[in-house]
């Protein structure tokens, strides 16, 4: 099975810690429904090193493990042995952000239904639902141009997304960044939630918006209540429910 080949070569305790970190965040989109196909990414910097984990181009998420997670540069160049391709025109607003936001240590682009819906509609995420008044004021949004393979889109890229750390690119998905995988697992969990319940609201018809002076108070207390290493005991509660179903992601 393609799952059971490995991308061998040495490896840190670092780098095989933030291997089942990501493989498992991998299993964690699938089991949740948010992967599509063989596509899209989620990528984590190796700690202390220029380089970075990505899928196995050709595997579904369901098939990636530990092992066979690629290393690459942030062209997307292999630095392992890999027998799997990487998928360079899926990497590179990976590898731009990797290489221009230094506190970008992992960065996930889907296509769910809701997120691409949200992203294609005039108005982008708007502040009608608990999940999405979290996000008022910290969304950026960049014009779709096609197909994000042209290294000259990346200044427009770097521009649009400023001091933000949730993406919306129109017309096509989402792209979320995080210090850590917990904190960028538990935003793309809230803006998930975001954007179903805002497409749901929407096909119900005029939706209430919430005033900016309740989400203040609303963000206010979201502060008050984050638990320590934001995200992650919301990430290792879904690992303990991953390893109920099935734990092949630890190889």
């Amino acid at each position: 099975m393609a799952t059971q080949i490995k991308a061998t070569a040495p490896r840190s305790d670092a780098e095989w810690t933030a291997r089942l970190e990501l493989a498992a965040c991998y299993r964690i989109f699938d089991m949740m429904g948010w992967s599509e196909s063989i596509y899209n990414h989620i990528t984590l910097r190796v700690p202390g090193e220029d380089a970075f984990l990505i899928n196995p181009y050709g595997l579904l998420w369901s098939e990636v493990t530990a092992s066979n997670l690629v290393k690459i540069d942030h062209e997307g160049n292999k630095l392992c042995d890999s027998p799997y391709p990487v998928n360079k025109a899926g990497f590179t607003q990976h590898g731009l952000f990797h290489a221009h936001c230094d506190w970008a240590h992992a960065i996930v682009h889907t296509h769910t239904p809701d997120t691409m819906a949200v992203c294609s509609s005039a108005d982008g995420l708007t502040p009608t639902n608990f999940y999405a008044c979290f996000f008022e004021g910290g969304v950026a949004y960049h014009d779709f141009e096609g197909i994000t393979v042209r290294a000259e889109e990346g200044v427009r890229l770097l521009e649009n997304l400023g001091d933000k750390r949730v993406l919306l690119l129109r017309n096509h998905g989402p792209v979320v960044l995080g210090e850590t995988l917990y904190e960028m697992f538990f935003n793309y969990y809230m803006l998930q939630r975001a954007c179903e319940i805002q497409v749901k609201t929407c096909a119900l018809g005029n939706p209430i918006r919430v005033p900016p002076e309740v989400i203040a108070i609303h963000q206010r207390d979201r502060d008050e209540v984050a638990l320590k290493d934001f995200g992650r005991a919301d990430f290792e509660a879904w690992v303990r429910k991953l390893d109920t179903i099935d734990t092949g992601w630890r190889d």
